[in-house]
């Protein structure tokens, strides 16, 4: 399953290329990419597990950028 959120509060871009390289990290994430740019996080993971995948994204994207929320 592919999925596109938004991002609120994304400081910097050397704070999204680390959440980027930790997010492809995440068991079950075949690929994401983050773009400070725009502002925008885009995964594509397993879709049995897509649920609990997102939550381990939101917690590995806090401790990158406590101030960062993925808008869901």
């Amino acid at each position: 399953m592919k999925k596109v959120y938004k991002l609120e509060d994304l400081d910097c871009a050397n704070c999204a290329a680390k959440m980027e390289r930790a997010i492809n990290k995440i068991e079950g994430v075949h690929s994401a990419s983050v773009s400070f740019l725009t502002q925008r996080l885009a995964v594509e993971a397993d879709d049995d597990r897509f649920e609990e995948i997102m939550d381990s994204i939101v917690h590995t994207c806090k401790r990158v950028e406590p101030d960062c929320r993925i808008v869901r």
